[in-house]
């Protein structure tokens, strides 16, 4: 069916938007690194953000501390994560790379070798949320990318971002931003100018 890919698809600019937002889900998934620096950090570090020109990211630890860098003394990205760690991270992977398609519990839970009901206990247990509304937010942060980068209009931004249903897709980008994705945008263009 899918394979798990080590490396999640997120463009520059979207990696740079989860570090500002120092957002844990992404923890262990990329890491950013400082060139002035040398150190590297998690996605969620609370340390001092750094210049954008001066960061880069990288998908693995070998390969950042391979480049010359050297673990950050405050959220010590260095750090093993136990197994059921490895298991959601590796689910959260698989829902970043494959957010597009529709995904049930259960395709899910197969491509990480596990029952839909261990899987939901075990992601909920970790990231105080289930893998459908994880899959949902990572679906709005994607729409909301889509909306301050893009021309495209509110329904291409849809089915563009997994959703099946214009009217689930409003709903859960309200319940999560606060406002429509129409308000969105236009709130967005009031701060440019």
């Amino acid at each position: 069916m899918w394979s798990v890919v080590a490396n999640i698809n997120l463009s520059f600019e979207e990696m740079w938007d989860r570090i500002i937002a120092c957002d844990r889900k992404y923890d262990g998934l990329f890491f950013t690194a400082v060139k002035t620096t040398k150190i590297y950090c998690r996605p969620s570090c609370r340390s001092r953000k750094p210049k954008k020109i001066n960061v880069e990211f990288y998908h693995n630890i070998e390969t950042v501390e391979g480049a010359g860098f050297r673990p950050c003394k405050r959220c010590k990205p260095e750090i093993g994560q136990s197994p059921q760690v490895e298991i959601v991270r590796d689910t959260i992977t698989f829902l970043v790379n494959h957010y597009k398609q529709c995904l049930t519990l259960k395709d899910i839970a197969n491509q990480v070798g596990l029952s839909p009901f261990y899987l939901e206990r075990l992601f909920k247990q970790e990231t105080s949320e289930t893998p459908r509304a994880y899959l949902e937010k990572i679906r709005i942060d994607k729409a909301a990318h889509l909306l301050k980068c893009t021309t495209m209009t509110n329904l291409e931004i849809c089915y563009e971002v997994g959703f099946q249903s214009p009217s689930n897709f409003y709903k859960v980008f309200r319940d999560l931003k606060n406002c429509s994705p129409s308000e969105y945008r236009k709130e967005l263009q009031n701060e440019l100018g």
